[in-house]
């Protein structure tokens, strides 16, 4: 899938011509460039900025200052990379891109993470660019933070949708343990207090409370006892972490994490 997104980003920006600019300017003139960090945070994606130069020249020549999970900061030289100006050139921007979103990625999620302080885990959702999700959650990984559900295939997730088109919490479950019987760990979504004890009834494995004030969360803990992992999710703002923390879940889940993030800023100059 990498080299898809790679092949794919290649395309759109070169096409079958390549970089106009910089063919009618450079030939096989060779230089170093230096990668510096122009905001403070996460770095992630260091080995597919790397994989985007050798994409178009395996030449290239790379020396890494630091690696994906680091501490970075406005300033910082990460990289330099040397070799042909044109293939330089010519990768610059679509190894920025990548680079530039895994990094805000994990750098959002660091946040969040921090402001748990270790009292529960956060989660990341399925709400990643088409095609990036691997990269995306891989990038929250990097931030501190647990991932959630890979896709539809990997984990059972019992939505409102779901159990309010089958008739209840209790026959949806029951559909799905016919279907699959053990094979996927069962995740149900409520939305009140009713919710959770006909999901807790059905003995699954995490009940997710969506959308709840803190108080009505607190009580869900209580009620629900330890006898399945309890996720909160909905409206999640930095703000709000700690005091969610604080109501005993277990997981918080973030769908912010990858579709609203700020782009990490990184600049390349010719040394």
């Amino acid at each position: 899938m990498k080299e898809e997104l790679i092949r794919l980003a290649f395309e759109e920006d070169l096409q079958d011509v390549g970089d106009v600019t910089s063919q009618a300017i450079f030939g096989e003139e060779e230089a170093t460039y230096k990668l510096f960090a122009k905001d403070d945070g996460i770095l992630c994606g260091a080995e597919l900025f790397k994989d985007v130069f050798l994409y178009l020249d395996n030449q290239i020549k790379f020396k890494f200052y630091f690696e994906d999970g680091n501490n970075i900061f406005t300033g910082d030289l990460i990289a330099e990379i040397s070799g042909k100006v044109l293939s330089i050139l010519q990768a610059e921007r679509v190894a920025l891109n990548f680079l530039s979103n895994l990094s805000a990625v994990a750098t959002k999620t660091n946040k969040f993470v921090q402001v748990a302080a270790g009292k529960c885990k956060i989660l990341d959702t399925r709400k990643t660019l088409p095609g990036y999700r691997k990269l995306q959650k891989y990038a929250v990984k990097c931030g501190g933070g647990t991932n959630h559900r890979l896709g539809l295939f990997d984990m059972v997730m019992i939505k409102d949708n779901h159990h309010d088109a089958a008739g209840g919490i209790t026959k949806a479950v029951d559909m799905v343990r016919k279907q699959w019987s053990d094979r996927y760990k069962i995740e149900v979504e409520t939305r009140n207090l009713a919710e959770v004890e006909e999901a807790l009834a059905c003995n699954v494995d995490v009940i997710m409370l969506d959308n709840m004030s803190n108080e009505q969360m607190r009580e869900c803990v209580k009620v629900i006892a330890g006898k399945a992992q309890v996720e909160a999710s909905g409206n999640m703002t930095l703000e709000r972490i700690d005091a969610v923390a604080d109501t005993g879940v277990d997981f918080i889940s973030i769908g912010e994490l990858t579709h609203t993030i700020k782009a990490f800023d990184f600049s390349l100059r010719k040394n």
